[in-house]
């Protein structure tokens, strides 16, 4: 299965305080990726890495072949790289309609998938509940198109049938083409059909594997 983005010898460092210690992790293309691990392992400052909104100390990211570690946020949103942060994803003055229009050509596509969006469209973000501005986030990113797709626990805040619906379109989207990579803290069922599971622990890889095979401690599939 090729690899279309990656990090190779990828160091984090906030301060004095080191998020990854050199880790080599591959995200097949065309394929869902999901990065498991317990809070301060590390899927955090991975995503960020990736996205480059956090630098590498050591190491590279590369994107289809090239190293992209010294291209800034904006130059690799213009790849086509996309993220949907653990919070903060939503710009509150914006509508609902003002964020999808923000992520591009996809607002049909994205309404159609989560038709609890059409209802919102007039609504300001910073008025809707943590679960809805997490699904607009997720919305706006989707109408984006992106190549490379980076969610860091997309389903908080989300209902499990909601929830399970995004993990079935972001399994369409990497059969279509596209790129995924998702931080979670277990893996849920409705994500059994992702390629490959990287397993972090305290800034380390120590699992990577196909979602059928075991995965050490409380890191099997959920719900």
């Amino acid at each position: 299965m090729p690899v279309a983005a990656a990090l190779h010898a990828a160091r984090v460092r906030y301060g004095p305080l080191e998020a990854l210690h050199g880790v080599d992790l591959a995200f097949p293309a065309a394929a869902v990726t999901v990065l498991l691990g317990r809070n301060g392992s590390g899927r955090t400052s991975a995503l960020h890495a990736l996205a480059g909104v956090v630098p590498l100390s050591g190491g590279r990211v590369c994107w289809r072949g090239r190293d992209v570690t010294g291209l800034s946020v904006h130059r690799r949103v213009r790849m086509g790289f996309g993220l949907v942060p653990a919070e903060r994803g939503v710009f509150g003055s914006l509508t609902v309609a003002e964020h999808l229009e923000l992520g591009g050509a996809g607002r049909a596509e994205v309404l159609a998938a989560f038709p609890e969006l059409s209802a919102l469209l007039s609504r300001l973000a910073g008025t809707l509940s943590g679960g809805q501005q997490q699904l607009v986030a997720v919305g706006r990113a989707l109408a984006a198109r992106p190549a490379l797709l980076l969610l860091d626990e997309p389903e908080r805040g989300l209902a499990p049938a909601v929830a399970a619906r995004l993990h079935a379109v972001l399994l369409a989207g990497a059969a279509g083409g596209r790129t995924v990579v998702l931080a979670a803290q277990s893996l849920p069922r409705s994500l059994a059909g992702a390629a490959v599971v990287h397993l972090l622990h305290r800034g380390e890889v120590v699992f990577s594997g196909e979602p059928g095979e075991p995965v050490p401690g409380r890191f099997t599939p959920t719900g």
